[in-house]
């Protein structure tokens, strides 16, 4: 009798030139920007582009764990901004020496017990209600109600603007913001993921961005709440500021900051992706049908990815509304913060954490120097033209140059989609034979 014995050899681990070779190549352009654009503007430029790192991690965690098209990211941002403005600006006496807090107090248990009643009407047909008439009954409760609730609620809003401006903050450390706005934003996705992640990855794109105009929108339009257009500024920073110990520190301790939340968000998923739960939402994501016949829920699974990627989103848009130092709802774009988080994904690569960061710094720098730099060389044709063939210079060159922001984006992200579909640092993929 003779036993046959298989060993199992592992692969030998290659070197990463590849990541070793991307990621010079960011160093050296971080440095040239450094050396061309000075100390202060490059660490805001870090500082800036590490916020919209966290957005990426976000996205890259719902599209590239679990294949789910978020294109609303600029809801979740603003709501991430909210929250880093009310819970940091300081105090607004002039409306909570008032009665306008009573006042709003009233209105809003009136919106809840509002809600309760619809609630509970669309219910009836559990004590024997035909579904019909408790149809009836639910929409005519929700008009009324909402004519009447919305009416007392402009009035209270029109005298906190007249008597007060708005609300206010609570004077609280920027950090409690940060980790409220990543709360709210989780739980608005979870709103959106309940009703949603059943339909098809098109039709969730479609909610997401109605969603997050529908959030800018609010934001916008409530005076009373967060001044509208007329922004809230300035927001504090959890370090000292540049008033304290000038701009390039101060710069570059929030860019400290930044860097610790990055490594501490990428250690956690990184243990996740290599952790049974994280093979088990990829998965879902190569093949649904194989996981739903193995017993897994795949809507909360999905559900508990979405909200992830959301809480990462809403934390990220406060870190960058804090540094920004100010609010203002009108501006979130989805150019800015939606487009561009996802072309630093493709970029860097959709699941791969590592990509993503490398995708996010690289995109921003572009987006950022492409302007000058287009503008040195429109500059440099101008002079060449002139001296040359007698041309006039054309006008207002520096709009012209900020519009090639926009041409050199979409350039690259036709390049990438081109000649490396998957990224520059696409995801890695174990194959068991």
């Amino acid at each position: 009798m003779s036993t046959t014995r298989t060993d199992t050899v592992a692969a030998p681990r290659r070197f990463p030139l590849r990541e070793v070779v991307i990621f010079a190549a960011l160093l050296v352009a971080v440095l040239g920007v450094y050396a061309m654009m000075g100390a202060a503007y490059s660490t805001r430029m870090l500082v800036e582009a590490a916020c919209y790192a966290i957005l990426a991690l976000g996205l890259t965690i719902q599209w590239g764990y679990a294949g789910q098209f978020n294109a609303g990211v600029m809801g979740f941002v603003a709501l991430g901004g909210f929250c880093a403005m009310f819970f940091s600006v300081p105090v607004n006496d002039a409306f909570w020496d008032s009665d306008l807090p009573g006042q709003l107090g009233t209105v809003l248990a009136y919106i809840v017990g509002a809600v309760l009643v619809v609630f509970g009407a669309s219910r009836l047909d559990r004590i024997g209600v035909p579904k019909k008439l408790r149809t009836a009954i639910t929409v005519v409760l929700a008009v009324v109600l909402y004519m009447v609730v919305i009416s007392a609620f402009r009035g209270v809003a029109d005298q906190i603007e007249s008597q007060a401006g708005f609300i206010g903050g609570l004077g609280l450390p920027a950090w409690v913001g940060w980790i409220i706005g990543g709360a709210l934003a989780g739980g608005v996705g979870y709103f959106i993921g309940h009703i949603c992640l059943g339909l098809r990855s098109d039709y969730l794109a479609i909610a997401t961005i109605g969603i997050a105009e529908i959030i800018k929108a609010f934001l916008k339009n409530s005076d009373w709440l967060t001044r509208g257009t007329a922004t809230v500024s300035p927001l504090p920073w959890p370090v000292p500021g540049p008033a304290e110990v000038g701009f390039t520190l101060a710069r570059a301790l929030y860019l400290s900051v930044t860097a610790v939340m990055i490594a501490a968000i990428f250690f956690l998923l990184h243990r996740a992706y290599h952790a049974p739960w994280g093979r088990m939402i990829r998965a879902i994501r190569d093949n649904e049908i194989s996981s739903a016949a193995m017993g897994k829920d795949i809507n909360k699974r999905r559900l508990e990815i979405f909200v992830l990627g959301c809480i990462l989103m809403g934390i990220g848009g406060a870190v960058l509304a804090s540094f920004n130092s100010l609010f203002d709802p009108q501006g979130y774009l989805p150019l800015n913060h939606t487009f561009l988080v996802l072309v630093m994904v493709i970029l860097g690569g959709p699941g791969n954490n590592l990509g993503t960061i490398f995708g996010a710094v690289a995109v921003y720098i572009i987006w950022l120097m492409s302007e000058p730099l287009a503008l040195f060389l429109m500059e440099l044709a101008v002079h060449f033209g002139e001296s040359t063939f007698g041309w006039d210079a054309p006008a207002s060159l520096d709009s012209r140059a900020l519009q090639a922001r926009v041409f050199v984006i979409g350039l690259l992200i036709t390049l990438v989609l081109r000649f490396a579909p998957k990224g520059l640092l696409p995801e890695k993929t174990k194959h068991v034979e």
